[in-house]
């Protein structure tokens, strides 16, 4: 209707302003969010939580598979393996352990294990290589352990 505010050859369909096109514009009444804005914050919302802090995310099992050789993985230090996204870890003499490489703050990919710490550049975390505990924050929460166990040369998950 001429002189309603709406542009030429649109109409009124409850809130929303319908062109004749069929696409929704405006805001609701009261400046509630119109259909457009709302799906528009809720597909922002689900492309953040699939960034999440890492340690949730699917992948097929490892269970059973070789993720490492003993030989690779140091006294003290540790292996990343990056494409499985876990970090592997010899805090002492023929005792390994496995981590998930997805800092508990920010899901920050942790650096290869040093002198039994396993740290995060992205915001100064670190933990140890012994339990994955958080010995220096940001973070908070400990690393996520993966079980392991030593077949042969190789490091295996249980």
């Amino acid at each position: 209707m001429p002189g309603d505010g709406r542009p030429e050859g649109a109409t009124a369909r409850g809130d929303v302003t319908v062109r004749e096109s069929g696409r929704e514009s405006g805001r609701g009444s009261g400046g509630v969010p119109g259909r457009r804005e709302v799906l528009g914050v809720a597909a922002c919302g689900v492309a953040l939580a699939a960034c999440g802090t890492g340690g949730a995310q699917a992948r097929p099992s490892l269970k059973g598979q070789v993720i490492a050789k003993t030989a690779d993985v140091p006294v003290g230090g540790g292996k990343l393996i990056g494409d499985l996204k876990l970090v592997v870890t010899q805090p002492q003499q023929g005792v390994y352990k496995a981590f998930s490489a997805a800092c508990t703050h920010k899901g920050c990919t942790v650096s290869t294990p040093k002198d039994n710490i396993i740290r995060c550049a992205c915001h100064g975390s670190e933990f140890a290589a012994d339990s994955g505990a958080p010995n220096k924050g940001p973070a908070t929460a400990p690393l996520t352990a993966i079980a392991v166990k030593v077949e042969g040369d190789g490091i295996v998950v249980a």
